[in-house]
């Protein structure tokens, strides 16, 4: 019989994180290669913008998400951060769709992942108050 080493699933799901990241990541060369947006320009068309967007903010998200995610895994639990923090993750995704189709249909993913990031921290608080 194997076990599961500790943190494995905050691990996936960290994983998951990083993969999102990459596509998001991989979205903005696309992007710029659809439109003919040369390194260093960070202007263009409105799509083009959207997909720069996209990544900009997951940059800034993701810089709150991974400590509270480990930090709620450390002190809460592994099963809580990693449910929590693949919540976070489809928000993300959905943040992106969302703003790829029309900016003004960020805001579900954005407040879902949100949600998700202040509960890790919340999570991540209270576990290390009761110690």
């Amino acid at each position: 019989m194997t076990t599961v080493p500790a943190f494995a699933w905050t691990a996936w799901t960290t994983l998951a994180a990083l993969a999102m990241y990459s596509w998001i990541f991989f979205n903005v060369g696309r992007a710029r290669a659809k439109f003919g947006i040369k390194a260093p320009a960070m202007e263009g068309p409105a799509p083009f913008a959207s997909v720069l967007r996209v990544h900009a903010n997951t940059v800034e998200q993701i810089v709150l998400f991974l400590p509270a995610l480990w930090l709620c895994a450390v002190y809460r639990s592994d099963h809580f951060a990693a449910v929590v923090g693949a919540v976070w993750v489809m928000g993300r995704i959905l943040y992106a769709f969302g703003y790829y189709s029309d900016p003004s249909k960020r805001g579900p993913g954005f407040g879902i992942a949100l949600l998700a990031s202040s509960a890790l921290m919340i999570g991540a608080a209270s576990g290390l108050v009761s110690m």
